[in-house]
């Protein structure tokens, strides 16, 4: 793997293709050029031009997008046709459903799902996992925050409002009590405390992948939930089904994105906790980091913009070493933690103590 194309320079798209650079060969793509310099080059182009993807997806080893979850399709279709190696970001689980009917008859790898949550939290997960005998209960935590709050909601669109909106939205797969089920997302609010500060936690969709099909039969509960700071799953509630904005989707994506823009301080907070049996003796293991904005070549990148963009690049590092398939469907649960963090970009994950 030598060349790589990325779609989508926006924050993390950028950042993605930045991170990239230093070992491979990218090109970007978007419709319109990008505010900031970047050390690539950017072709202008449409994803909803499929004539323009066929002539220029061919020409590169693999492609990253980093489009929102509705925009992925035509991309991966693309990359499946000329045998591309296809990595994104999407929490969606009817896009994700559709990339791996492509990727039954795929020469190359397609790998969805690379981002936080699904992505890294689906990889801590089964690191924690593989530590047991037996299991009993996986329970998969996220939130990115802003760091100082204000306002009722305690909340800012440091990411897509697409993918919040439709997490918010879509039912979120389980496994309760032994069987797997939908529940509704915003629901099973739980309140936590992380390091003094108070938070509440809800399930949203998507955020476990794969890895209910994993776990069936082997957990009695497994579930995924986002964190926030109190009081923003009654208000987003009001606003989606009182109000019933739910069926207005790119309204609601206006006037949160208006009312409340992104900070540049923020945290991400990343939490799991396994419990199960370790030969006789009952366990628990967990795993918790709070990653803030850092620089990288002497620009500020706030933490969900880097988590989510050196998440993706280090399972492209991974695909390039060999140390992953080399085609068909990855699930995030299958790539092995230590591995990960041996990459470039993995390394970032690494907190010094």
């Amino acid at each position: 793997m030598k060349n790589v194309l990325v779609i989508g320079m926006g924050k993390v798209g950028s950042l993605v293709g930045v991170l990239l650079s230093k070992r491979f060969a990218v090109m970007g793509m978007d419709k319109r050029h990008p505010n900031t310099e970047l050390p690539f080059d950017v072709v202008l182009g449409d994803v909803n031009d499929i004539g323009f993807l066929e002539k220029t997806i061919p020409g590169f080893d693999a492609v990253v997008s980093a489009m929102p979850y509705n925009l992925n399709l035509p991309i991966a279709q693309t990359a499946h046709k000329f045998g591309i190696h296809y990595f994104d970001l999407t929490e969606d689980v009817p896009t994700t459903t559709a990339i791996r009917e492509m990727a039954e008859t795929a020469t190359s790898v397609m790998a969805p799902q690379c981002g936080l949550a699904p992505g890294l939290i689906g990889i801590v997960g089964a690191d924690l996992a593989k530590r047991f005998t037996r299991l009993r209960d996986i329970e998969l935590r996220v939130g990115a925050l802003p760091r100082y709050p204000n306002g009722l909601m305690g909340y800012s669109f440091t990411w897509s409002p697409a993918g919040v909106i439709n997490e918010y939205i879509n039912d979120a797969e389980v496994i309760h009590n032994g069987t797997k089920k939908m529940v509704p997302s915003l629901d099973g609010i739980e309140h936590i405390q992380i390091e003094g500060q108070e938070f509440e936690a809800f399930s949203t969709s998507g955020g476990l992948g794969t890895m209910c099909e994993t776990y069936e039969g082997k957990v009695d509960t497994l579930n995924y939930k986002t964190i926030r700071y109190p009081g923003h799953a009654k208000l987003m509630k009001f606003l989606l089904y009182e109000l019933i904005l739910k069926d207005k989707r790119e309204l609601v994506e206006q006037i949160l994105t208006e009312a409340k823009p992104p900070v540049q301080d923020d945290v991400v907070y990343v939490y799991a906790v396994v419990e199960g049996w370790k030969g006789e003796e009952l366990a628990r293991e967990e795993f918790y980091e709070a990653y803030h904005p850092i620089e990288i070549d002497g620009k500020h990148w706030r933490a969900i913009s880097w988590t989510t963009a050196a998440s993706i690049a280090a399972v492209v590092e991974m695909v390039a070493d060999g140390k992953l398939p080399q085609k068909g469907f990855i699930k995030q649960e299958d790539i092995p933690l230590d591995t990960y963090l041996e990459t470039t970009n993995g390394q970032f994950f690494k907190v010094e103590e």
